[in-house]
């Protein structure tokens, strides 16, 4: 058996638009005044058809709309995409289909057509239950947008997740529980919870440089946040199956876990990495970041790969080490040393020691003080 099945095989298709830059960010998202999306169409389907044809009769996991703010995307763009997907690859009975959405692009009539052009979970970035701090998240929203928009998600879709940053400027501990309480009363089975991190390349970088970004937490208090946000979430039955994700059973998102289990998964558009295993070869895929010079690639050439680069198996094993790990059900050892890994058993033994991994079985897990340091982790066991 090829290792990519061990994760499954998924379809990640980018949309780089979005209506405003937010100051965190450092997706590949782009702000344009006016968008041609026949224009994006063709380019996604005949995407669409080159992977296909690479990768004859494989059943497809999952699709998943990412961005920027696919909810931008008219549906009947949705609809289009979603269909030739349908007559290109077989797909799974349990077939998961994601679209994330911003609450200000959220509209009852939209979401009706993404859910009948075959979208079944939205993830929705609403990011902070303070108008305050979404204001200096640069976010467009208000709260009480963000819960009509999110009622609006919950009647149309069984499976709606939500995105939240925490260790703001200024928060306290007792805020963020106040908040995480009342996400976790709002929430269906799925929340992904995010420490801010301040990005080289993003406006807060550049004012944390300039030391103008006042009221960051100390690492202290960050830790603390963590392990508050791993607590409660536990107790209300959504326990964290990854380091920032956190779910009721069965209710992972499937697209994700194809990334942490190493599964295969192509990638269409700016900025869209693939994995895919051709040939018995891993090859990684990278392409051009700028929404129009990808378009104009694809329209001349009829592929919009940049490059396309073989993986060794040490570097499989590396890779497979740092995204299994990230999961609470760890890393599988028997898959990593397939994989041509190393495994240093003083490190395993040390970091045992010292309450950051523990091992089950043949797997090896970081614990929840293991996961919160989870790069040093990693910097212990990698070899070589």
């Amino acid at each position: 058996m090829e290792d990519w099945r061990n994760g499954g095989f998924g379809l990640y298709l980018h949309w780089p638009f979005c209506q405003s830059k937010c100051p965190y960010c450092d997706f590949n998202s782009h702000v344009a005044a006016e968008i041609d999306q026949s224009r994006w169409q063709r380019a996604y389907l005949s995407e669409i058809d080159r992977l296909g044809a690479e990768t004859p009769g494989r059943v497809l996991n999952t699709v998943f709309f990412g961005g920027g703010t696919p909810s931008l995307m008219a549906p009947e763009l949705v609809a289009a995409i979603l269909e030739r997907v349908r007559a290109t690859w077989p797909m799974s009975n349990d077939a998961e289909v994601t679209l994330e959405a911003n609450p200000t692009s959220v509209e009852a009539g939209r979401f009706r057509g993404y859910r009948d052009a075959g979208v079944n979970r939205v993830s929705m970035g609403i990011q902070a239950l303070n108008d305050a701090d979404l204001q200096r998240l640069g976010r467009l929203h208000s709260v009480s947008e963000a819960q009509a928009a999110f009622g609006i998600a919950r009647e149309t879709f069984e499976r709606v997740s939500f995105d939240l940053i925490y260790a703001r400027q200024h928060q306290t501990l007792a805020e963020w529980r106040a908040e995480l309480t009342k996400a976790l009363s709002m929430a269906i089975d799925h929340l992904s919870l995010y420490q801010l991190t301040i990005e080289d390349g993003t406006a807060f970088g550049a004012r944390a440089a300039a030391g103008g970004l006042r009221g960051l937490p100390e690492d202290d208090l960050s830790a603390d946040m963590y392990t508050l946000t791993q607590d409660l979430c536990g107790s209300a039955g959504m326990p964290g199956y990854e380091v920032s994700n956190h779910a009721q059973n069965g209710s992972e998102s499937r697209h994700n876990l194809i990334y942490w289990r190493y599964g295969d998964y192509a990638g269409i558009g700016p900025g869209a990495h693939g994995r895919l295993t051709l040939g018995g070869r891993r090859i990684a895929s990278d392409t051009a970041k700028a929404p129009l010079p990808w378009l104009a690639q694809v329209e001349k050439t009829g592929n919009g790969d940049l490059e396309r680069t073989e993986v060794p198996l040490a570097e499989q094993a590396t890779e497979y080490l740092m995204m299994s790990l990230r999961l609470s059900e760890g890393t599988d050892l028997a898959r990593y040393a397939a994989l041509s890994g190393k495994i240093d058993i003083n490190a395993i033994n040390g970091l045992r020691d010292m309450g950051m991994v523990e091992t089950r079985g043949d797997h090896l897990i970081a614990t929840t003080t293991g996961r919160m340091v989870l790069n040093a982790v990693l910097r212990e066991l990698i070899v070589g």
